[in-house]
Formats: structure tokens, C-alpha cells, sequence
């Protein structure tokens, strides 16, 4: 059985964070999120399909051409976008046999990927869906079930309750024939849930599996930020295999990769992920739900919570990071601060694709993307972003989204004069 990643899409919700890379490689816990759907389906699968487009070369250069021993193919999307093109796609690569397809950006349990393949089996079905049950369907298209059979899948309900669909299926070769006859939805792209009830309308048999574990579409950045805290709080295990000088201390669990240095005085909470070749310390505070990449350096007298800071990059001098998403290679001056609450304790706002969208959160903290240099005692605001390759000069406020590859500075003005003029 061939197991079929979806990971063409270019992660526009997630900017500045995939200005530069496709969404399924930005790391969670210091892992790319597409691994994490890889090891899921390592036990049932022989072979990985990877369909690819955006900025495919730099997935192929993270993941290689095999994953725990078992090759991986690249198959570029089709012209058109869509799930149901997606999947076409990979029509010449999965044969004559059944195959499971999940979506290359969302995070599941292995039992997903087990009670799909019992259900399809079992049922001897044409298709198989992972289904969730949700109290609110607003952001979801709503599943009709029947007993163990989907019976169709319609547009997002509002705030009605019932079944979601979780971008887990498994199929038969015959879907292709439906694939071939899906039209274009309202939103321009070929879906693979109107090829679904095509299937149904056509007398297929479509069933589905309910799942009631831990579930996460990863769509806008404190999307991460969730994902990172579930997986450091319920996968995490505590070990060093680095080095820790007397006087740090470690609070368990905190993993700490191998030539990473934790220096006198550093205080750490798990749970924490460090990566390999890492500087901590000396005298900082690393709090619970922290991931801090490969090559990092975090130096005195600096504080680090809740936050994802990816390869490569620096908090070395008198800064805070709190409920922040920290790109690589990146580099925070001395005295950088990132505000992450409100006054009036509501819920951060961010700039989404430009609107606002609520978080959902009342602390979130700065979204700074790859590449980027900001300057001594800097402030960014809460829910703020910095495109990746900027330069945010000393001094200066960040109270507004900065785009990409921009310098921001602050015009300063002085009057000098003698001391005794």
C-alpha cells in the first residue's frame, strides 16, 4: 500500500514563516510537521508519495529519497489546484492497489491512520474518511453519516454541530474515475469532497471511522505554537545527551541535543526541547513549552517562553521571547523585547492575508520570519509580524506588520550645542 502526502500548498496564512519554504518543513518541537505524517503512516505503508510544488526542491533537500528505509517519490502537481488534483497526480505512481492519502500539513495520531485502514477493509469499501466530531462546524464542511456509511459532505454549516472531515482517506484506483469528472468548486479549485459524493451519487461505497484524539490543521501561525505545546507536553521525554555545567539547572522533562552547551546559571522548566549544537546561558530562563533549534544561541540575561525559535538563530543578550515564533537564522539585538499581552487582556489579532483575524489567544507574541536582523531595544508589538530578510534598525517600535526584505528605522532628530552656550 502506497501512502500519498498532499504537500503542494504554498502556506499563504502562515507568512511570514513560508515566504521561502513550503509550510509541511517548518519545524514544531524540532521536527518538520511533515514527519510527523510520515511516522504515522510508516507502519502500513512500502513507499511515500510526495506531491510537491511550491518550493518543492527544498522538501526533497530536507526529507532525502527515503523515510525510515522506505523510498520517497516527488510527484509535481497537476495545473490546477485543489485536493482532487492533488491526488490525480499521483495516479502513475500508486499502481493497481489501494492508497492512503492524508493532507501533508495536519497533525494526527497513529490510531487515525489504524481505524482507517480497519474500516476499509472491513467494509470492503471504495473509500474510507477519518471523521471528528465538532461542537462548532463553522470553519468545517459538515459530514452526513449513516451507521458506518458518509452519505455526503456539504459547504461549512455555520455554527451547527456534527462530523468534520480530517484530510485522512484511504481509496481504491476506481476514485480516479470520479476525479475525472469533478468540476471546479466555488472557490476555484478541484475538491476532492465533491469528487466524494460524486462517488456516493454514483452508488461507490463511502465509509468512515470516528477519531477523537488530538487533531491539528495547521494553517496560521499560533497554529504551531498549539502543536508545539501538545507535543512537548504529551511526547516529550527528559534527556541530555549535550553537556551541562554546574549551577544550570534542568527541571524535567527537557531534551537537550547533542554539543549543546547549557552554561552556569541557566534556569530551564520543561517541558523544553533543545536542539544539537546549541549555546545556553550563562544566567537565562527557559520556561515550559520552549523549542529552540540546531546552532542556537541564547545568552544572559535572557528569557524565552511558550515559543518556537527554528535553526540557526539568536537570542543572545538581555531579551524576551514570550508566545513567539522565531524564524532561522535570525538574530535578536540586546535589549529586543516582544510584548505578547494585551492591556485590556483580549485576544491578539493578526494580520491574516490582509485581515485581521482573531487568535483566539490573549497572549501571542511576535511572528518574525527567516533571515531577519533587528537591532539593540527594539519593542514589537503583540501579534506582529517581520517578513523574513528585513532589518529593523535600533530603537525602533514595531506597532505594525513589516513585509519582507524591508529596513525600518527610526528618523531621529538632535540638537547639539556647547556646555556653555
Amino acid at each position: 500500500m502506497k501512502g500519498v502526502i498532499l504537500a503542494a500548498g504554498r502556506g499563504e496564512r502562515l507568512r511570514p514563516l513560508t515566504d521561502d519554504r513550503p509550510k509541511v518543513v517548518l519545524k514544531v518541537a524540532n521536527r518538520p510537521i511533515v514527519e510527523y505524517a510520515l511516522e504515522n503512516l510508516d507502519p502500513f505503508v512500502d513507499e511515500f508519495v510526495m506531491v510537491v510544488r511550491y518550493e518543492k526542491e527544498k522538501l526533497a533537500e530536507i526529507l532525502g529519497d527515503e523515510f525510515n528505509g522506505k523510498p520517497v517519490t516527488y510527484v509535481e502537481q497537476l495545473p490546477g489546484d485543489g485536493t482532487a488534483k492533488a491526488i490525480e497526480s499521483a495516479k502513475g505512481h500508486v499502481g493497481d492497489g489501494d492508497f492512503i492519502v492524508v493532507n501533508g500539513d495536519i497533525y494526527f495520531e497513529i490510531e487515525a491512520i489504524k481505524d482507517l485502514i480497519s474500516v476499509f477493509r472491513r467494509e470492503n469499501a471504495d473509500a474510507a474518511l477519518i471523521l471528528k466530531y465538532f461542537d462548532d462546524l463553522s470553519n468545517f464542511g459538515k459530514v452526513e453519516v449513516e451507521r458506518s456509511l458518509v452519505k455526503g459532505i456539504k459547504e461549512k454549516p455555520g455554527g451547527t454541530s456534527g462530523y468534520a472531515n480530517l484530510g485522512i482517506y484511504a481509496f481504491r484506483p476506481t476514485v480516479f474515475e470520479f476525479i475525472k469528472k469533478t468540476g471546479l468548486s466555488e472557490r476555484g479549485e478541484y475538491e476532492i469532497t465533491d469528487t466524494i459524493n460524486l462517488m456516493i451519487d454514483g452508488g461507490r461505497k463511502v465509509v468512515y471511522a470516528p477519531y477523537k484524539g488530538y487533531w491539528n490543521d495547521i494553517g496560521r501561525p499560533w497554529d504551531l505554537l498549539t502543536l508545539n505545546e501538545y507535543l512537548l507536553k504529551n511526547k516529550l521525554r527528559h534527556r541530555v545527551m549535550g553537556t551541562v555545567e554546574a549551577g544550570a539547572v534542568l527541571v524535567p522533562p527537557v531534551e537537550v541535543g547533542e554539543g549543546t552547551v547549557i552554561r552556569s546559571g541557566a534556569y530551564v522548566i520543561g517541558p523544553v526541547r533543545i536542539g544539537r549544537n546549541s549555546r545556553i546561558g550563562p544566567n537565562c530562563f527557559i520556561r515550559p513549552y520552549t523549542s529552540i533549534g540546531d546552532n542556537c544561541h541564547v545568552g544572559n540575561a535572557v528569557e524565552i517562553k511558550n515559543s518556537i525559535i527554528m535553526d540557526n538563530s539568536n537570542a543572545p543578550h538581555l531579551n524576551y521571547v514570550g508566545d513567539s515564533i522565531i524564524g532561522e537564522e535570525t538574530n535578536l539585538g540586546a535589549g529586543t523585547i516582544t510584548a505578547n499581552l494585551r492591556h485590556d487582556r483580549g485576544n491578539i489579532k493578526v494580520e491574516v492575508k490582509g485581515r485581521l483575524e482573531d487568535s483566539g489567544r490573549y497572549k501571542l507574541g511576535a511572528i518574525i520570519g527567516h533571515g531577519v536582523k533587528v537591532g539593540i531595544n527594539v519593542t514589537i508589538y503583540p501579534g506582529r509580524k517581520i517578513g523574513s530578510n528585513s532589518f529593523i534598525g535600533p530603537g525602533v517600535i514595531v506597532d505594525k506588520n513589516v513585509p519582507s526584505g524591508t529596513l525600518v528605522v527610526v528618523n531621529q532628530e538632535k540638537a547639539m550645542r556647547g556646555m556653555n552656550d
